[in-house]
């Protein structure tokens, strides 16, 4: 449901949906993950779907031609464990620990090694034992098997995490970040949940996203003030939200449309719980 202009909704049509509207021609479907204007969904057998915009051929069907119904991915039909869809690309895991990438690539995003844009999956060089991926507007990490992230693309603001702001073609490891059980990439910044249940986030901060109790931005992993026994992290845009043990939401960063939930649109530079919930 929602916006509709490039077929993001894969209903077959061009057509803004208010409530929600099936995806028809889709077999079993176990994950889905939404772009900015695309949209992918993994099947049980592990083959990968694309619809929407594919101006970058960020659906994978070695076209740019736009689609308003699911089209299976090139080279996709099986083997894929983990589907993620940034701004303008697309990311998939397969069974073995391997990454594939395609779509928009002008700032490093498929961590090809190259900034050519790619219409079929590409592979990630020397990238293997991942075992989720999460993309951001146009950066990708990767948390591996011994639970390190490796992170690639857009810099300018340390999302990357490497303790630069130098662009990344190819995958670098996170300064420092280990013991992550989980990652979510916002537009501009990046954020893991550690096995001991603290949440560190990194890159740009200057509607306080990172929770840090400052709108600095972070080059490298910075711990988010005063939370603990996190069970799950989510970043978007520019906000964060975190899921306690104590089934209470806290949420922090730019609050323009209330995203956080607070009663308010001040932004937040560290955790606030959401009203009533």
């Amino acid at each position: 449901w929602g916006q509709n202009a490039m077929g993001q909704l894969g209903d077959g049509t061009t057509e803004d949906r208010l409530t929600p509207v099936k995806v028809p021609g889709l077999p079993d479907i176990v994950q889905v993950s939404a772009g900015r204007n695309h949209s992918l969904a993994l099947d049980s057998h592990g083959g990968v779907w694309a619809w929407g915009a594919n101006d970058r051929g960020q659906l994978g069907d070695g076209t740019n031609t736009d689609r308003t119904s699911p089209v299976r991915v090139s080279g996709l039909a099986a083997g894929i464990a983990y589907i993620s869809a940034g701004a303008d690309h697309s990311l998939a895991v397969t069974a073995t620990g391997g990454v594939k990438a395609w779509g928009s690539n002008s700032l490093g995003q498929l961590g090809d090694g190259t900034g050519t844009e790619q219409h079929t999956p590409t592979a990630v060089p020397g990238l293997t034992d991942v075992t989720a991926i999460n993309t951001g507007a146009n950066h990708t990490c990767a948390l591996k098997r011994d639970r390190t992230v490796s992170c690639w693309g857009f810099n300018y603001n340390g999302q990357v995490g490497d303790g630069t702001t130098t662009q990344r073609y190819l995958p670098k490891p996170v300064a420092g970040l280990t013991d992550v059980a989980e990652i979510s990439l916002g537009a501009n910044h990046s954020c893991a949940l550690k096995l001991n249940s603290q949440v560190a986030c990194w890159g740009w901060n200057g509607d306080g996203q990172l929770g840090d109790e400052t709108n600095t931005r972070r080059l490298t992993p910075t711990l988010v003030a005063s939370l603990t026994e996190v069970m799950t992290v989510t970043a978007n845009g520019s906000h964060t939200c975190a899921l306690t043990q104590d089934r209470v939401v806290s949420c922090w960063g730019d609050n323009e449309n209330g995203q956080l939930g607070d009663g308010t649109t001040t932004d937040r530079y560290s955790p606030t719980p959401v009203v009533g919930l």
